[in-house]
């Protein structure tokens, strides 16, 4: 990221780290003798595998604009390119401090537990929208692209459908997570989802583990480096062909 000036994935990194630090308090947690649980790593544990997907989700709205700008084809975006990291990074924000808002509140006790959840949900609810929306705005411009593509699009230095196709898959993995959440949390504390251990790990730390590794993988830098008239490196950080 330093080495290609690829800042805005900073947010996937600290994310990254908050799972890491997230699943550590619940192994803390989990070798705690039974009734006799702390309060700290049940909160490290609530809100950073929480909040996480949210701070992936304003990495890839960020790439989008990019995208847009590297293959001159902001006359095929449904919104302009100005306004749209704007939007939907706005969105993710608000869905940030729902959640985080509703995580401290179940923290808290029994008193605060409802209200929390129903902040949650309602995060997680936000989320899930502008994410949909989100994939139809880059839906529609790939489709408008691939129908008459500008002269940029078709240099071969731009892989624009390939960039496009980590946006698809990245997000798809957040969208798949955030619903199983949003099931998990109106299920409630009896729920089937929250009763077993190995939906969260299937559904939570593989989704999101497979965002970090494809994001890593196909990384980004390309596009910035195209941006800035660079030669995109041949050391494995750019978007790898696939």
């Amino acid at each position: 990221m330093y080495r290609t000036k690829t800042w805005y994935l900073t947010a996937l990194i600290v994310g990254g780290f908050m799972e890491l630090i997230g699943f550590a308090a619940r192994a803390a947690s989990a070798s705690q003798e039974p009734g006799c649980w702390t309060l700290g790593p049940y909160i490290l544990q609530s809100i950073f595998i929480l909040l996480p997907p949210a701070l992936f989700a304003a990495s890839i709205y960020m790439i989008l604009g990019r995208i847009i700008l590297l293959a001159d084809g902001e006359k095929y975006s449904l919104i302009r390119r100005q306004w749209l990291t704007k939007i939907f990074v706005t969105g993710d924000v608000i869905s940030f401090f729902m959640q985080g808002t509703g995580g401290g509140m179940m923290a808290q006790g029994d008193k605060m537990a409802h209200t929390g959840e129903l902040m949650v949900v309602g995060g997680l609810f936000v989320q899930l929208v502008f994410f949909g929306f989100f994939i139809i705005v880059a839906g529609i411009f790939h489709k408008r692209m691939a129908a008459l593509p500008t002269l940029k699009s078709q240099d071969p230095h731009i892989r624009w459908q390939k960039y496009l196709t980590t946006l698809y898959v990245t997000s798809a993995f957040i969208l798949i997570r955030s619903l199983f959440r949003v099931i998990e949390y109106l299920q409630g504390n009896d729920g089937t989802l929250l009763r077993k251990e190995v939906y969260i790990y299937v559904f939570d730390a593989v989704l999101m583990l497979a965002v970090v590794a494809w994001m890593n993988w196909y990384h980004p830098s390309e596009i910035g480096l195209l941006l800035r008239d660079e030669e995109p490196s041949a050391n494995g950080l750019e978007l790898l062909k696939f």
